[in-house]
């Protein structure tokens, strides 16, 4: 993200950015610069900018660009034009002033990616292919042959080419969990996790009656000799593993450590629940831990954290056929199935190459997400400059919950260590840990994602008691 350099114009301040060499199309850089500017209250309503010539100059970039900066300015309700006058930063509106909400891991929206044009081509080709009367009628659970097959080909990545039998279509992770959980455990079993972890494996558990227990995890992820150990003294019916950029750790776990894992789950006879949606996000993951105990684990991959939060689509993989029926019952208790055109569209992305694009760009703009928030939160950044979240370490003076509040009184929304606590530990230490996750894609500009991440690290410096006397 560019830096600001403040220069003088007879009496008004102008803001200028500092272009970088990679750091995508120059106009976007100037008009982000310009929001972060307007956000953090650096630039003021009423200052006036520097006629689009002279910018040009200063920068040593074309007029055409200048010009392209302004008009997106402007579109984001940051500038007005006053004829003769010139241009001047705008009154606030109320998306400059509303929550920013880093609290949610969504995908963030791509750079040069016409979301609603795409929408609109595999729309259109969807309903030119398909029976409008199937779209929006009921159908089988575990997806039609069409489907089944664009979950192989998403798979192939992680595993090579797949009997598309093998995969089943789930309306969502959360449902593949869910449906995992009923399918393959009783009221009253246990499920080992991780001591911080997906908040949805609790809310799960918690309704259908199953208990979690906590294995130990250090920088690598669970660690083999508890997690052996908690076998032995609780013979858990299921181990969930969310092995690559860990939510919400950020950890991706390494190739041996998986190999130490899978062996351990089948000494032990545990089957693996593997929730991996950030696979595809992550630079060079480790192969899935299903690839190393094929009978032990169950796959389950996204389209919700790589592409688009709408698409409710996931896939499980699944390949004992006993087990794939009991899980498609178990299903059908709560989720009779996609919605189908919902899985039409996914399909259609899938297998024209639109899902690889998209999923391209949510790569490349999560990486210069991780990179900003890396040059702003440096000592306590804990990232690994991908994925769609960070896991940030506070002082001492800052509880979680206590941080939370603070930043919500300044607008902005993040997740406390809390709020992935999954329950007891299978051992004496507390589990308590003291950070916060951060969310950098549901934010749509990156300058208020800048301004939001510089107005966190402000109040990091900050101690509590500071802010006793703010009302």
């Amino acid at each position: 993200m560019s830096s600001l350099i403040a220069l003088q114009d007879d009496s008004s301040p102008v803001w200028l950015p500092r272009l970088a060499a990679h750091g995508g199309p120059r106009f976007l850089q100037i008009a982000d610069a310009l929001q972060a500017a307007v956000s953090a209250g650096s630039l003021k309503p009423g200052d006036r900018l520097p006629p689009q010539r002279r910018l040009a100059a200063l920068l040593d970039v074309d007029l055409t660009t200048i010009t392209r900066a302004y008009d997106e300015a402007r579109r984001r309700h940051l500038l007005e034009g006053r004829g003769a006058r010139g241009t001047y930063v705008a009154a606030p509106k109320v998306e400059l002033t509303s929550i920013l909400d880093l609290s949610m891991n969504t995908p963030p929206p791509p750079e040069g990616v016409d979301f609603d044009d795409l929408l609109k081509q595999g729309l259109s080709q969807v309903l030119m292919r398909a029976d409008s009367e199937l779209l929006m009628t009921y159908h089988l659970g575990g997806g039609s042959d069409s489907d089944r097959k664009a979950g192989a080909r998403w798979l192939e990545p992680m595993f090579g080419r797949l009997d598309s039998g093998h995969v089943v279509v789930c309306p969502g992770a959360q449902a593949a969990i869910a449906a995992l959980i009923l399918a393959l455990s009783e009221p009253g079993d246990v499920i080992l996790a991780e001591p911080t972890s997906y908040p949805g494996l609790r809310a799960a558990a918690t309704q259908f009656g199953r208990r979690i227990i906590a294995v130990e995890a250090d920088r690598h992820g669970m660690m083999p000799e508890m997690l052996e150990q908690a076998c032995r003294q609780h013979q858990p019916a299921l181990v969930y593993l969310n092995p690559t950029l860990q939510n919400p750790t950020a950890i991706t776990m390494g190739e041996q450590r998986r190999k130490e894992l899978a062996a351990i789950a089948k000494r032990c006879n545990a089957r693996i629940i593997e929730d991996d949606p950030y696979w595809l996000l992550a630079d060079a993951p480790p192969p899935p831990i299903a690839t190393l105990a094929p009978d032990r684990a169950y796959y389950i991959s996204t389209l919700s954290k790589c592409l688009t939060p709408g698409l409710r689509v996931a896939f499980v993989l699944i390949r004992d056929p006993h087990e794939r029926e009991r899980f498609l019952v178990a299903l059908r208790s709560f989720a009779l199935m996609v919605a189908p055109l919902t899985a039409a569209l996914a399909t259609q992305w899938i297998l024209d190459g639109s899902a690889d694009g998209l999923m391209e760009g949510v790569r490349k703009e999560a990486c210069l997400r991780h990179r900003m928030a890396g040059d702003i939160l440096a000592g306590r950044y804990n990232g690994a400059g991908d994925g769609l979240h960070v896991w940030l370490d506070l002082p001492g003076y800052w509880s979680p919950s206590q941080f939370a509040r603070a930043a919500d009184s300044e607008g902005i929304a993040v997740t406390p260590a809390e709020a992935f606590a999954t329950g007891a530990t299978n051992s004496n230490s507390s589990g308590s840990v003291n950070a916060i996750r951060i969310s950098l894609g549901s934010i749509k500009d990156r300058g208020r994602l800048q301004a939001g991440l510089q107005r966190l690290s402000h109040l990091l410096a900050r101690r509590p008691e500071s802010l006793s006397a703010v009302v």
